[in-house]
C-alpha cells in the first residue's frame, strides 16, 4: 500500500473533481474506502481509477 493511500490521508478522484476532497477510511489492497465531501462514502478500486494525493496542509475543513 502506498503511503498516500493510508487511512486519514486526503485524496481526489481523478476524473471526478465534482466529488471534492475525500479522506481515506480504509485501504485493503486495491480497494480503498473514501469519504468524499460531495459524494459521501465510496469504495474505490485503484486498479481501475486513480486517486490523487492532496496535501493535508491545503485541506480546509
Amino acid at each position: 500500500m502506498s503511503d498516500y493511500l493510508s487511512p486519514g490521508c486526503f485524496v481526489r478522484l481523478d476524473g471526478r473533481p465534482d466529488w471534492g476532497i475525500g479522506q481515506i477510511q480504509t485501504a485493503i489492497g486495491s480497494r480503498v474506502t473514501v469519504n468524499f465531501e460531495h459524494a459521501g462514502k465510496q469504495l474505490i478500486n485503484t486498479d481501475r481509477v486513480s486517486l490523487v494525493a492532496v496535501d493535508n496542509e491545503t485541506v480546509t475543513r
